[in-house]
């Protein structure tokens, strides 16, 4: 069975290289050297438990294959085609995960579970972003000439012609089996060395054994793995955090959060198309110091606009950004309630305009199907328009995400004209793609070239909105329309943290020169927060569900956001984080929003117990559907309530 080391030395090898590559690129991000050889040594151990899984294969056939077919010149070219097959598999994974490394700064996690799911926009999108055949070629290349030379040396020719009986090949092949079984039943990732800086963190393991345990805990009941307090107290926070001067709690509703919100303005019934741009971190605009010059346009309208200067993304995906934006929900743990079954009926944005008449669109520059978008908004009300329900004669450029911007607000465009002309006021949810790899866009339209990176997409992304409001400034509704403007996350969400605050900022930008009166609100808010501040604008007295507030009427120590990731959920106030993370384990850190360093800090109770009462509510009422009667007659006097 000596052949079985012959399997191990490319996995051990190529991971320990992978190691030391990611570990030079984020060099400046790093600790000191004892913990990054720690951090190291036990991805060795994450490699070898890996290998077992690989070398099983082999295992069985060594442990029954004849001696005499053992020693014949067809084994001899079996086992080199083998090997070369090993070195094939180890390089492209390599270069798979160098790949995913460089977009997300992490090892292979729940993200790429999601993406296995959508092969179509996933594959695509890397024969764009990549010379994937020079790439594949290189592979085979290089596994040709490492094989050769792996199998010429004196080990290897030795081995070929070693002689053994079928018993004691048995006795130790069958521990080598029964191996990987346990592992999988007994170890987890959990179970090996944690590590404060999150890069020396990923780096420890190993990419094919997270992306099989992110598959297996792909959900993560909050009451299993999570702190927990009991709920009467947990319900009593939770109401004191959402309530507000003009709101009442309805008794004996199911949701803790159900109340009653009157507005003190006189209501309006403008128009409201949102645009959500993928991937918009607030420092790509120069309002928040970017000198690049990405964003003229957007950086015009921020002054002309309601701009929220100190406002976070909840989560670093789309679906968490839509989920947020939508339902006005924390992130909740596990997949987004948007990918989630049995999520329709719910209570979002689009019930309180559909409550008062209004025609809400969900309209999204790729294919609604993936993250299962398109099921979730149809399933709660909304009119579906994307890359596969328009026609493709409309269309003049596309990519393997969808259409460019200027595409998508020519649809967007369509649909306004169309209820305008029908005397219907609408709601437009518009999700864009342009900010996003491979990063292509019509040429022509900016001084950067189509597929040369993300500041160009950027770029693009910024031009085709201008383009779309010089356009919306000639329709007859547009002094009848706020234009809303905001991030679904940002481009960026590695750091050095679990959580890096830094990477959650936003910009939102509220724009309606007839309307809303231009200013900056710099109080610190959440996605979350969108929708009921969007309701008090119009003056909109309703019946709510949501687990936002009015950023209005939020003084600036009242300031919070809701942050996390899959398995991390945190509230970040007073420039302090608190984490909830798998294994009912609660930390806390201290910000410095000046510098963006994170450090380990005492726990502080009050915030302990208000991040627990946020998460273990939402968890509990998430993905339940809506209550009925979600609209309430309110007259004159309501504002007493």
């Amino acid at each position: 069975m000596t052949g079985i080391v012959f399997v191990f030395v490319p996995v051990l090898l190529t991971g320990l290289v992978l190691r030391i590559a990611f570990a030079i690129s984020v060099w400046p991000e790093l600790g000191d050297l004892v913990t990054l050889s720690a951090a190291i040594a036990t991805g060795v151990l994450q490699d070898l438990v890996y290998a077992s899984y690989v070398a099983l294969p082999a295992v069985l056939y060594l442990a029954l294959v004849p001696q005499r077919l053992f020693a014949s010149r067809i084994q001899r070219i079996a086992s080199w085609t083998f090997f070369y097959l090993i070195w094939c598999v180890v390089l492209f994974q390599a270069v798979a995960e160098w790949i995913f490394w460089d977009e997300f700064g992490v090892r292979f996690n729940f993200i790429a579970v999601d993406y296995l799911v959508y092969t179509t926009e996933v594959i695509e999108n890397i024969v764009q972003s990549y010379p994937l055949a020079g790439i594949t070629a290189s592979i085979a290349a290089s596994a040709l000439v490492i094989n050769t030379l792996y199998c010429r040396n004196s080990l290897y020719l030795a081995w070929l012609k070693s002689e053994s009986r079928f018993r004691p090949r048995l006795a130790v092949a069958l521990p080598m089996l029964a191996w990987p079984v346990l592992a999988t039943a007994l170890i987890s990732q959990n179970d090996f060395p944690g590590f404060a800086n999150r890069y020396e963190l990923e780096i420890s393991k190993n990419g094919q054994y997270s992306f099989f345990a992110a598959f297996r805990n792909n959900e993560l009941p909050y009451r299993d793995f999570y702190v927990t307090e009991p709920d009467e107290d947990a319900i009593h926070r939770v109401r004191d955090m959402v309530s507000e001067r003009r709101s009442l709690f309805i008794r004996g509703s199911a949701n803790p959060v159900r109340r009653t919100i009157a507005s003190s303005r006189n209501p309006i019934r403008p128009n409201v198309i949102q645009i959500t741009v993928e991937s918009l971190s607030a420092e790509f605009l120069g309002r928040f110091g970017n000198t690049q010059g990405l964003t003229p346009r957007l950086d015009g309208l921020l002054h002309e606009g309601l701009v929220f200067t100190n406002f976070m993304a909840t989560g670093t995906r789309t679906v968490r950004g839509i989920e947020a934006l939508a339902l006005s929900v924390p992130p909740t743990p596990g997949t987004s309630i948007v990918r989630r079954p049995d999520n329709e009926n719910l209570f979002t944005i689009g019930t309180v305009f559909r409550d008062r008449g209004y025609k809400t669109s969900f309209i999204y520059g790729g294919r609604g199907y993936f993250d299962n978008m398109n099921d979730f908004f149809a399933g709660n009300g909304f009119e579906i328009h994307d890359q596969a329900s328009e026609s493709a004669d409309d269309v003049a450029f596309s990519n393997a995400w969808g259409v460019s911007d200027e595409d998508l607000y020519e649809w967007v465009m369509a649909q306004a004209d169309a209820s305008a002309a029908e005397g219907q006021p609408f709601y437009h949810f518009v999700m864009t793609t342009s900010n996003h790899r491979p990063y292509t866009f019509p040429e022509g339209r900016i001084d950067l070239p189509s597929h040369s990176g993300r500041a160009a997409a950027v770029k693009y992304t910024d031009y085709a909105i201008g383009k779309f409001m010089d356009e919306a400034r000639t329709k007859p509704w547009f002094d009848n329309t706020i234009f809303v403007i905001v991030g679904d996350h940002c481009a960026n969400s590695a750091g050095k943290t679990d959580v890096p605050v830094d990477n959650y900022h936003i910009p939102l930008l509220v724009y309606a020169p007839a309307i809303v009166t231009p200013g900056e609100i710099d109080t610190l808010s959440s996605q979350i927060d969108y929708a009921p501040t969007l309701f008090e604008l119009l003056g909109w007295s309703y019946a709510s569900e949501f687990y936002g507030k009015n950023i209005l009427a939020m003084s600036l120590a009242d300031g919070r956001a809701l942050i996390g990731t899959y398995q991390s959920l945190g509230l970040y106030r007073h420039n302090k984080l608190t984490l909830l993370k798998p294994m009912k384990v609660a930390e806390a850190f201290d910000y410095d929003p000046q510098t963006g360093t994170q450090t380990g800090g005492e726990i502080d109770a009050s915030d302990y117990l208000d991040t627990v009462a946020y998460y273990q509510s939402a968890a509990d009422k998430a993905g339940v559907a809506a209550e009925p009667e979600t609209l309430l007659s309110w007259s004159t006097g309501s504002a007493g309530l």
